[in-house]
């Protein structure tokens, strides 16, 4: 039986989400603050008085190779969603994939090959969204960009979201498509720093306020990479790139059209 584990910001939906570079970081808080268990407690522990959380799996749990996904996402019948997908692997490479649904549609999966360890120590991640652009971070260095085409017809994240974390099995998640052993296992996950800088949204409809300049993401400094910024993410891009959807169906992807340039 495959279990999944998942984490759910129940207290509240965000429209606009932290990122790296913020002005106004959300101080260091308790898990629980934010966060509650949907179901599969008895694979969750809490560490470091609440701040730190491990997820795990194990053969009891799982059937096939192990993917940690942690995500934006909302409710409605055609969901917005913004991914962080770390692709099971005990050995170099160790992929980072990203996805992004709007009004339902995804299938814009990218993957990175990771220039660091993750299992040895932790490592921010980080999504900058406001209606401009969404820029996923790693260690404060942009790895993939989302503009805001809506001027071309590309949909574009909208919807109020909340901060889901999952531990599961997916047999595509494996880069060698091999079982893993669980002899070796269980395998874990831990998660700290859950910081949230957000507008909070009472319900799916995206509030006008949340649009404010009183909103530090909102400064036109955050509708594009800055120039550090830029040269860090074709840097990183250059180098690391893995996949790209662009590069299998760009006749049907408008926003593939064009190369981000800042």
């Amino acid at each position: 039986m495959e279990l999944f584990l998942v984490m759910i910001c129940l207290l509240h939906d965000v429209f606009l989400l932290a990122a790296a570079g913020q002005e106004t970081a959300a101080p260091d808080v308790p898990w629980s603050q934010n966060y509650a268990i949907l179901f599969g407690q008895d694979h969750i522990q809490f560490l470091n008085q609440g701040t730190e959380i491990q997820l795990s799996i194990d053969q009891f749990s799982g059937l096939s190779s192990s993917s940690i996904v942690s995500y934006l996402r909302s409710y409605a019948n055609k969901h917005d969603e913004i991914d962080f997908e770390f692709l099971g692997n005990s050995t170099p490479p160790y992929l980072l994939q990203t996805n992004i649904f709007t009004d339902g549609r995804g299938g814009r999966e990218q993957r990175i090959r990771l220039w660091f360890d993750p299992t040895k120590d932790f490592h921010d991640y980080r999504v900058l969204w406001n209606q401009h652009q969404v820029v996923w971070f790693v260690d404060d260095l942009p790895i993939r960009v989302f503009e805001n085409k809506v001027n071309i017809g590309v949909k574009f994240p909208v919807q109020a979201m909340q901060i889901e974390a999952t531990i599961w099995t997916a047999a595509w998640a494996s880069p060698s498509g091999k079982t893993p052993s669980w002899d070796e296992g269980p395998f874990r996950a831990y998660f700290q720093g859950l910081n949230i800088d957000g507008c909070v949204a009472q319900n799916n409809t995206i509030a006008t306020p949340c649009f404010g300049s009183n909103f530090w993401w909102n400064g036109n400094n955050y509708w594009k990479l800055d120039p550090n910024q830029l040269k860090a993410y074709l840097d990183v891009r250059s180098k690391y790139l893995d996949y790209d959807y662009c590069t299998d169906g760009p006749d049907h992807n408008p926003e593939c059209q064009t190369q981000y340039i800042g």
